[in-house]
């Protein structure tokens, strides 16, 4: 479990919550009997939109633009409270769905509408019944949860209601490191020397990881998070490490495939926020660092990265719009590269198809609210910028909080936070 301070040269914002509740009425309403959605409370109304500067980056042209009306946000805590802030800006009406466990989370006080689906997890279906009965023609999947699952882009797709996020084809070509390496080659996009074949049984593999050499990094093709990852270091270990990485990917992702890659001593984890229309145009907003991590876990990101050339800066972004244009990328993604930390020398590794928890770190760095701008883009707008307006100003930091058990082999726990 982690909770978010972002620290920024003008600014420190600690999320905090409310005991103050915000609603100013309750109601009951008859939903489809196929759910247990059974209760919604209503805001006043929200605040008119605030129009931006002309020449900012944030800037959406207000009068011509199409807009949607109601957005349901599927997901809980500070990324919906964050989108719900955004969202109130430009006039645009929020659903909040919850379970018995988030009864009195913020996100369902800040909501114009709340609907309570019972108790967790919420299923596919309860969320666009509750997308259907609220009238809803927007769903945000925040971060985590269904953020990344293409079978519920498809769906929400398919009920005639703007998914905010990327399409369900790039969000399953993404979604399989195996495959999207293989996308990336084509595209000219440099991947890290390895074994990406689909083949997996161990007289392959053992021939592919001599081929690549040690040191190597075993990596499942599904998932994220570390999990699954072993770093081999000699032969001799290299059957037992791909037993147990295997196993540790399917008890954690349901699918065991790994792929073998080179292992670089020193390296850096750099990234590249990316977003793209539907109009076929896409942009970079400048590289975070996110190599300060324990466990594969990230703890400190920072905007720009730090010690790196303008001409390896525009490398990167180079390579990130083209790894998004391959697969005909819309929204907000972040390209993440491996670098060598000696060389210079980067390889794509993955490309997380939503919004990062450390986007904040890029709005503090280029004035750009990149929820504004998927609501914008999920409605059918083109960017409001071109690449050349896009600033990088300052410098910003974003630090996790872990809560472990010291004594208990650093295991989760629960951490009360105030501020």
């Amino acid at each position: 479990m982690s909770s978010i301070i972002r620290s920024a040269t003008r600014r420190m914002r600690v999320q905090r919550m409310r005991t103050t509740p915000l609603v100013s009425s309750a109601a009951r309403i008859i939903v489809p009997a196929a759910t247990p959605v059974v209760h919604r409370r209503g805001l006043a109304t929200p605040a008119a939109p605030s129009p931006a500067p002309a020449n900012a980056a944030t800037n959406i042209p207000s009068q011509d633009a199409k807009r949607l009306k109601k957005v349901l946000i599927a997901n809980r805590g500070e990324i919906a409270c964050r989108v719900i802030r955004t969202a109130r800006e430009l006039g645009v009406r929020t659903v909040a769905v919850y379970s018995d466990a988030d009864k009195d989370c913020l996100h369902v006080e800040m909501a114009d509408e709340a609907y309570h689906i019972g108790p967790a997890p919420a299923a596919e279906s309860y969320l666009l019944a509750v997308a259907a009965a609220s009238g809803a023609d927007g769903i945000h999947p925040g971060y985590g949860f269904l953020s990344e699952s293409p079978e519920f882009a498809r769906a929400v797709a398919a009920a005639g209601i703007a998914f905010i996020g990327p399409p369900a084809e790039a969000i399953r070509a993404m979604g399989s490191k195996r495959e999207s390496k293989e996308i990336m080659i084509a595209a000219g996009v440099p991947c890290v020397p390895g074994y990406h074949g689909a083949a997996q049984d161990e007289d392959t593999l053992v021939k592919a990881a001599a081929d690549v050499g040690f040191p190597l990094l075993i990596k499942p093709t599904h998932g994220g998070g570390g999990k699954g990852m072993r770093v081999v270091r000699k032969m001799d270990d290299f059957l037992e490490e791909v037993r147990s990485a295997k196993r540790e990917a399917a008890k954690s992702f349901g699918n065991d495939e790994v792929l073998l890659e080179r292992w670089l001593d020193r390296p850096r984890h750099i990234e590249v926020q990316v977003f793209a229309d539907s109009q076929g145009n896409c942009v970079s907003l400048w590289e975070r660092d996110c190599s300060v991590q324990r466990r594969h876990q990230k703890i400190i990101e920072e905007a720009p990265a730090p010690g790196l050339s303008m001409e390896i800066k525009k490398d990167l972004a180079d390579k990130a719009v083209a790894a998004a244009k391959a697969v005909n990328y819309v929204g907000a993604g972040t390209v993440e590269f491996i670098m060598d930390a000696e060389s210079g020398e980067f390889f794509f590794m993955e490309m997380n198809t939503r919004l990062q928890v450390e986007h904040p770190v890029t709005e503090e760095v280029t004035g750009v609210d990149l929820v504004k701008w998927q609501l914008s883009i999920a409605a059918g707008n083109p960017l409001p910028v071109t690449q050349a307006e896009i600033p990088c100003l300052g410098h910003a930091f974003e630090a996790r909080i872990y809560a472990e058990r010291p004594e208990e082999s650093s295991s989760p726990t629960r951490l009360l936070a105030s501020a």
